[in-house]
């Protein structure tokens, strides 16, 4: 599923809303998420699951090609974990 099958279920969910109204409410879903993750905040969505940021250590990396050492900075990923009743729903329908 991307972002425009998204709106199309939330527009099949809630007929009486616009196409422009729910693009307006995925962005803003979105955007809030993006930046509070991006300011060092965790977000935690009871029943799907926690974004969070993570800090990597820097470390020497070898190049595939010619197998030198390569200098890896130390950077912030972005982390989801998924949470209890998202991974029970998951294993429910695949078994």
């Amino acid at each position: 599923m991307n972002k425009s099958d998204l709106i199309l279920k939330i527009l099949e969910s809630e007929p009486t809303l616009y196409k422009k109204d729910a693009t307006k409410i995925v962005d803003v879903f979105f955007d809030t998420i993006s930046k509070a993750i991006s300011n060092g905040e965790r977000v935690e969505l009871r029943g799907f699951g926690v974004f969070d940021v993570k800090q990597r250590q820097a470390r020497i990396a070898r190049n595939p090609k010619n197998g030198e050492a390569v200098a890896v900075p130390a950077k912030k990923v972005p982390f989801f974990r998924m949470g209890k009743n998202m991974k029970d729903r998951i294993n429910k329908t695949n078994s």
